[in-house]
């Protein structure tokens, strides 16, 4: 007798959309419905009574997979307020959600059992380096797979992100017309197409001011990466009159060394960061920073996997950014 998975490779589905569309279960396209019964139809497949009680009980799921191996990464609070987007976003459907850690090789494995066996409907990645076997995974996969921000390196075809080099040059275009003009940066790991996209934004701005944006320390998001770089641009460029660092926490790192370094901020120093965390209304002063629909983010990328799988063909989604501007660069 064929099998359930026998007719969900041959309608193009997984499993659980197969099991739902025979049941009539919601959150199934039209599309998906037919191919699934065509499929069963033509392989002969009869419903097993048990399955159909167990399968009518039940909706689908669809993975959250982070290239990181910390679990205290979901206590970061950029990647939490996107972990609760995306709850908010499947709160209004039947499918559970699950969360994997993949960086490591045995995270990798494991994500790739889930994929081949098709348990899941859809996989959403987040944090993907240029180099990322996720890349390859999500490349291998017949299931919808969406992506938290631009690849670094080839193209996607589902993925929603935010305007990561737009709002980079608006924060360095405050900071020029706050007068400054010796401005450096703190990026982030260049191989995250955020980061890339960030110094693009700077230099860009710099450019227009016929500026050099040469000033370039690289950090790792973190504060005390941030702390550190700026040490090291305090050392090498003592008349530094501005920086933009790539992140909130980055830029409180920032701030800490530059108090350390007997430079007041914003008087001979003016600092913007980027995200808009809680962090940012807590520094001594106050942060400016480009506020990112953090929540946002993850809610779209939901959307946009629930409609995938659903049949409909969604666009890329670029969300936008705006300047918040406190005490750290008030001018402009």
């Amino acid at each position: 007798m064929p099998t359930l998975e026998e007719v969900a490779k041959r309608a193009g589905v997984s499993r659980s959309v197969a099991s739902r569309a025979m049941n009539n279960v919601r959150n199934v396209s039209p599309a998906k419905r037919e191919a699934v019964a065509r499929a069963a139809d033509e392989l002969g497949y009869v419903p097993n009574a048990t399955a159909r009680a167990l399968a009518t009980s039940t909706g689908g799921s669809v993975v959250l997979a982070v290239s990181n191996d910390d679990p205290t990464m979901f206590g970061d609070p950029f990647f939490s307020q996107v972990l609760v987007g995306v709850a908010a976003a499947l709160d209004r459907t039947e499918l559970d959600l699950t969360l994997m850690l993949a960086s490591s090789e045995r995270g990798q494995a494991r994500l790739e059992r889930l994929l081949r066996s098709r348990r899941s409907d859809g996989v959403m990645l987040m944090a993907l380096r240029g180099d990322d076997p996720l890349n390859r995974l999500a490349a291998a996969t017949e299931l919808p797979v969406v992506l938290g921000g631009r690849p670094l390196n080839g193209e996607a075809r589902w993925y929603v992100d935010v305007d990561n080099r737009g709002g980079a040059r608006l924060a360095t275009e405050h900071l020029l017309g706050s007068g400054c003009r010796r401005i450096a940066t703190i990026t982030g790991p260049m191989d995250l197409e955020a980061s890339v996209a960030r110094y693009q934004g700077f230099a860009d701005a710099m450019a227009v001011g016929r500026l050099s944006a040469d000033l370039v320390e690289h950090a790792d998001f973190s504060y005390e990466g941030g702390a550190r770089a700026m040490e090291r641009l305090l050392a090498a460029h003592p008349d530094i009159d501005g920086v933009f660092a790539a992140s909130d926490n980055m830029a409180a790192g920032a701030l800490r060394a530059l108090k350390a370094g007997g430079r007041r901020v914003p008087d001979d120093v003016a600092v913007v960061g980027f995200d808009d965390l809680e962090i940012a209304r807590h520094t001594e002063p106050a942060l400016t920073t480009i506020s990112q629909p953090i929540r946002g983010l993850g809610q779209e990328m939901a959307t946009m996997l629930v409609r995938l799988i659903d049949g409909e063909s969604p666009t890329p989604v670029i969300l936008p950014t705006r300047l918040v501007v406190r005490g750290s660069a008030p001018g402009g």
